[in-house]
């Protein structure tokens, strides 16, 4: 399980488009990292919808945005398509990535249990360091609060 103030976990995981993104890549950049159960439902479309939206404004204050969810490149591409989506999407097909980050693990529906992704997002400073957890969201206005937390954190 991670935590605030580590060092994240190092992942290697293909975008929409198969381009390897990994932790190191990210390194002099803030990074957002929000991890979503599946492309196109509602809460997942509000989600890209509101980060792509922002795209600007993160760029703006040196960061970037993935989302990331178990779906594959093909199902990312008609996905960010349909609703005009710029933020880039990751592939965690096996679920190891979101089981280091707290993001798939055992949830409760109904009254049943279950294992599954859970909406949630993690913030990296340019050393590749956790500086903040959301273990659970609501998709929204989630893009605003992440935008918030990074200023706060650059003391902007």
């Amino acid at each position: 399980m991670i935590e605030v103030g580590k060092k994240a976990p190092a992942f290697a995981l293909p975008d929409q488009d198969g381009k390897t993104i990994t932790l190191d890549s990210l390194k002099g950049k803030w990074a957002a990292l929000y991890f979503y159960p599946k492309d196109d439902t509602p809460g997942c479309t509000i989600e890209g919808i509101e980060f792509s939206a922002r795209q600007t404004e993160f760029k703006e204050i040196g960061a970037v945005v993935y989302g990331i969810s178990g779906d594959d490149a093909k199902s990312h591409c008609a996905f960010r398509a349909k609703h005009k989506l710029g933020i880039p999407l990751l592939t965690d097909k096996d679920k190891k990535m979101m089981k280091q980050y707290g993001a798939f693990k055992e949830n409760l529906l109904y009254g049943r249990s279950f294992l599954g992704i859970v909406r949630s997002t993690v913030l990296l400073d340019p050393q590749g360091k956790i500086v903040h957890r959301w273990p659970k969201v609501n998709a929204q206005g989630h893009a605003e609060q992440v935008l918030k937390k990074l200023g706060e954190l650059q003391n902007k």
